[in-house]
């Protein structure tokens, strides 16, 4: 493969009309331990996000809670000019999609702990445009629904909040086919968002409801399985048949698998950040995907 990869999976077009690569990024791991403060160098953050961007990415997901606000804070800088570019005063580049999420409050201990008050949401998007530095949000989901709180409720917020049109499209996150048909009630629903990789497949039904409803599916986690027991002898076997890395089969599978996936691979390190992308010139075979179909 190229010592320079570029994004070359094809494209999915989230809401009807967002069309973007199907291989995107996860920007959770540019901030700090634990995913609470600021990275350790600011600057080699930025670098990979316009790594990233150099090599055809163009959609980027993050959540206000990753940080929190730092991730969405450096994104902003980046995509809008920053502090080390001059800023045209245009917002984020237009060509980059940016999916962030709300529904999740951080604690000194690093707790992810669901938060889906209405009030609460529509103040986190106010949050959220301000870091991203735009007036429309491209994907604002729900990080996770809330036991307290009636889960029509925080969908209805969302609606509300598209609306007012401070949103152009709205996800989920962490939901059952059932939350997910009870949304699609209320709103146009573009994405799911929820854990899935070649060795954990607990979430097929909502995959499989994504794709009879044409809803984008963000599997989160997508390198989670790939040292586990029965998973990477599997991928390594496909890897040597590639001269790839099991993860570049790990994520070449996700894309290959449904045509409705959008796997966002995170990282802090450009060189991870090139060989996730590189995971798109990655063409599996029949027999490749009948074995690794077959781990889970």
């Amino acid at each position: 493969m190229a010592s320079a990869p570029t994004n070359e999976s094809d494209t999915f077009d989230i809401g009807g009309d967002l069309t973007v690569s199907r291989l995107g990024f996860g920007a959770m791991r540019l901030t700090g331990d634990a995913i609470i403060g600021s990275p350790a160098d600011e600057a080699e953050a930025k670098d990979v996000v316009r790594r990233a961007v150099d090599l055809g990415v163009d959609l980027i997901d993050t959540a206000d809670s990753y940080g929190p606000g730092v991730s969405e804070r450096l994104l902003g800088e980046v995509l809008a000019g920053g502090d080390d570019r001059e800023d045209d005063g245009d917002g984020p580049d237009s060509d980059i999609a940016v999916a962030t999420k709300a529904g999740t409050l951080r604690n000194r201990d690093g707790d992810w702990l669901p938060h889906g008050d209405p009030d609460y949401l529509k103040n986190q998007v106010l949050c959220s445009l301000d870091r991203l530095r735009t007036d429309q949000l491209d994907l604002y989901q729900l990080h996770t629904p809330d036991p307290d709180v009636d889960f029509t409720e925080s969908v209805h917020a969302f609606a509300e909040m598209k609306d007012a049109g401070q949103i152009a499209h709205v996800g989920l996150s962490n939901v059952t086919v059932e939350q997910l048909e009870t949304a699609m009630d209320i709103v146009d629903i573009a994405t799911v968002q929820n854990q899935y990789s070649v060795g954990d497949r607990e979430h097929e039904a909502v995959l499989q409801a994504c794709e009879d409803h044409d809803v984008g599916f963000i599997p989160y986690g997508p390198l989670y399985t790939v040292d586990e027991d029965g998973v990477a002898g599997v991928l390594q076997d496909v890897a040597e048949r590639h001269d790839a890395t099991p993860r570049q089969i790990a994520l070449a599978w996700l894309l290959a698998y449904s045509d409705v996936t959008l796997p966002i691979p995170g990282t802090s390190s450009a060189d991870h950040l090139t060989s996730n992308v590189a995971a798109s010139q990655v063409e599996l075979t029949d027999e490749d995907m009948a074995a690794l179909n077959d781990v889970a």
